[in-house]
């Protein structure tokens, strides 16, 4: 008998120790450029986040961050002022953890009943830790291209099909992601409807650059 309960423990633990793994595992998302993360979001907005709450609203329940707007980018149409973010409270379920009264952040999300939603497969980012071209497509430029398609290139060959497309390949260096294109370029309309990766000004130079060669 005793072997029995032993032999029902271990399966009880490994079938734990599935779902465990099942739900650290749950959350994925594909890579996406900065731009499309801008462009795809109802809401862009820079802050501090200065509190949280947890909402016990389903099984795992919804953290409520409050936050200091600094700046929106993107959303005026939408919410005048962001005060409050919310995200689902397990990670497992593409919530996403803000560090509370050390960092300004950039965040992006949707907007449902009013209330503003991120999660992981969202761009949201440490300020400080941002590029100064995606400063600068974040303020401006990355609008002038979401009429454009950031194609991704994960297998060579890679081609564009169609004039509003920029080729991303990023994904096919080793260095890995986020690369150079994320870091750097914006995919920006150019005349007659043609797309192509802008770098833009820096120190030395203004490029611009063709959509097959990032």
């Amino acid at each position: 008998m005793q072997s029995v309960y032993q032999h029902l423990i271990s399966l009880l633990f490994v079938f734990s120790s599935l779902q465990v793994h099942q739900l650290t595992e749950g959350c994925s998302c594909a890579l996406t450029h900065p731009q499309d993360a801008f462009c795809n979001s109802d809401i862009v907005i820079r802050a501090k986040v200065v509190g949280k709450k947890l909402l016990r609203d389903g099984p795992f329940g919804t953290m409520r961050y409050t936050v200091k707007q600094m700046k929106m980018y993107k959303g005026f149409d939408k919410v005048q002022h962001v005060q409050h973010i919310y995200t689902d409270a397990s990670e497992s379920l593409c919530g996403v953890k803000f560090d509370i009264n050390k960092y300004q952040y950039l965040i992006t999300g949707r907007v449902y009943d009013g209330k503003v939603y991120t999660g992981l497969c969202n761009f949201n980012e440490r300020w400080e830790r941002l590029s100064l071209a995606q400063k600068k497509g974040i303020n401006h430029r990355y609008q002038l291209g979401c009429n454009c398609r950031i194609k991704p290139c994960h297998y060579l060959p890679c081609f564009v099909t169609s004039k509003n497309e920029c080729l991303w390949t990023d994904m096919l260096s080793h260095f890995g992601y986020p690369g150079y294109q994320s870091r750097h370029y914006a995919c920006i309309q150019q005349k007659e409807g043609y797309c192509s990766w802008y770098r833009g000004m820096t120190a030395r130079d203004k490029t611009t650059i063709n959509a097959t060669d990032p």
